[in-house]
């Protein structure tokens, strides 16, 4: 297994979701560690000479100007993570949480926090054997940084709170025990380095943009199917209409979409059919699709400059220099985590548009997918879900960023709302994927009707891999089952590796290089 240098190496995207699914090992090396024995002695040296800095000999928030006797400052920090621990709702996902702890070792780790190298080795060490914290989704306004879910996260430091651990969730301090690791005691600093910082926020977004990009790549694939089902033209997606409109989100689709349908029997077999053009959820998908690839594009590139960043307070720059600022506040990633969140609800919402075209009987498909129409309602209420899931994600939309309620008695007088931009983008991707479900099954078997003609080989790659899972229908039956089925396939990333695989070994070249930004690394 290949390591990763918690503060030497870039974090991406990619690195961070192996990391969580235990594929990369993460370490410590010798000149990381000095840095942060280096960063703790200046914080040590500051409270031996009573020097007055915020966090480390101060109370919080609006008790900043409260000092605290040396006595008491490491009593202050176990005081915070236990006051600030004041999350409810529902637990994160075991994965985004374990995210959030190599996050914040990636930014404690760059020696600018002033904690303990003991500390920070405990926290890669439980992210190392998937003991993680429990931590409940709701509580954060995103500044100062995501409070309350942090606190959660590292009460188990201190022997409080819960964990998973081999399936099931445990006291803290019974499971630290049994492996031989007794709590420890946070030295001054330490706990607000703790707490402050966006890895809430970072987490979600991390996990949001693996699963949309996934998602995105499906829409093209299913959204080529549709095309077929529906006998479609592919001369909107000629690279030299996209030259002149050189949107690279949409110059990318357009090349995909090109890829899977310019040598099909189906897409080359009406020439001369007497259609115009396509209706806009068929001709303009490199148009909506790339606009949603853009949008993923620019939050992906804000949050790995978000993942390899120093987001706790006060900065420890060096002996007796120290900067309080806001490096916590968790705008510049919540407005671009609701400019994704409409990304991806627009995908849903042209999806929805096809299946409705693909069920009402034109083009030669009989009306609602099945033969025998009125015994059978065939595929009619499949598209009522897609119809409830678009129209919930219309609500889920709203820019959390937008809002702001200060707290902290006026201290914190403007807020991100991060953490709920965050949530929602994920929220926003779980319905998406069952709609991108309910277009592939509608797809698949609008294909079935334009036999014997073939499509790609790539298209009949996938369109052989849902057939192993759902049959054609030739009447009613109870669809929930193939819609959760292909949702399965579709979020596991299975059907974007089908497809890729089946590009690969038929040479389409459907990702080309010039669009690596695009990709997840």
């Amino acid at each position: 297994m290949k390591n990763f240098r918690y503060g030497t190496d870039k974090l991406t995207i990619g690195k961070a979701m192996a990391l969580t699914h235990g594929k990369l090992h993460g370490t410590l090396s010798a000149k990381d560690r000095h840095k942060i024995d280096r960063s703790e002695s200046y914080v040590k040296d500051i409270v031996a000479h009573n020097e007055v800095v915020y966090g480390i000999n101060t109370g919080f928030g609006p008790l900043c100007d409260t000092i605290i006797t040396p006595q008491d400052t490491a009593n202050l920090q176990h005081n915070l993570l236990k006051s600030h621990a004041v999350g409810v709702g529902k637990p994160i996902p075991q994965s985004i949480a374990k995210t959030m702890m190599i996050i914040k070792a990636q930014a404690l780790a760059q020696g600018y926090s002033g904690i303990q190298l003991r500390t920070l080795e405990r926290i890669i060490w439980m992210a190392e054997q998937d003991i993680i914290p429990v931590v409940p989704e709701q509580g954060s306004v995103g500044a100062s940084g995501d409070l309350a879910p942090l606190a959660h996260l590292f009460l188990p430091l201190i022997g409080l709170g819960q964990v998973y651990y081999k399936g099931d969730i445990a006291p803290a301090r019974e499971i630290l025990q049994v492996r031989g690791m007794p709590p420890l005691q946070l030295a001054p600093k330490e706990g607000l380095a703790l707490i402050n910082g966006t890895q809430f926020i970072a987490a979600h977004a991390v996990h949001g943009l693996y699963r949309l990009h996934n998602a995105l790549e499906a829409a093209d694939i299913i959204g080529a199917m549709s095309i077929e089902g529906l006998m479609g033209s592919y001369k909107p997606f000629d690279a030299r209409l996209h030259q002149i409109r050189p949107f690279r989100g949409n110059q990318l689709v357009a090349h995909r979409l090109w890829q899977l349908l310019h040598k099909s029997e189906i897409a080359n077999s009406h020439p001369d059919c007497g259609r115009v053009q396509d209706p806009y959820s068929l001709r303009c998908i490199p148009q909506v699709h790339g606009a949603s690839r853009t949008a993923w594009l620019h939050l992906k590139d804000l949050t790995e400059i978000e993942i390899n960043s120093v987001t706790d307070n006060p900065i420890i720059l060096g002996p007796h220099d120290t900067i309080s600022g806001g490096n916590f506040h968790g705008q510049p990633l919540a407005i671009a985590l609701d400019y994704a969140a409409i990304g991806a609800a627009e995908l849903g919402n042209i999806a929805d548009r096809r299946c409705y075209l693909i069920i009402e009987g034109r083009y030669g498909l009989p009306k609602l997918l099945i033969q025998n129409a009125g015994l059978n309602s065939g595929f009619m209420v499949p598209q009522y879900t897609a119809a409830a899931l678009v129209s919930e994600n219309k609500t889920l939309c709203f820019p959390s960023s937008a809002d702001s309620i200060p707290t902290s008695l006026g201290q914190e007088d403007h807020v991100s709302m991060g953490s709920i931009s965050s949530r929602k983008l994920n929220k926003i991707i779980d319905h998406l994927e069952y709609i991108l479900a309910i277009e592939l099954l509608y797809a698949a078997q609008a294909m079935d009707f334009r036999r014997p003609l073939r499509s790609s080989e790539v298209l009949e790659a996938c369109h052989a891999l849902v057939r192993r899972r759902v049959p054609f229908a030739e009447c009613d039956r109870i669809f929930a089952y193939d819609i959760n089925n292909l949702q399965q396939l579709i979020s596991s990333g299975k059907f974007v590796e089908a497809a890729n695989s089946a590009a690969t070994t038929h040479d389409y070249d459907l990702n080309q290089a010039a669009y690596d930004a695009f990709n997840i690394s």
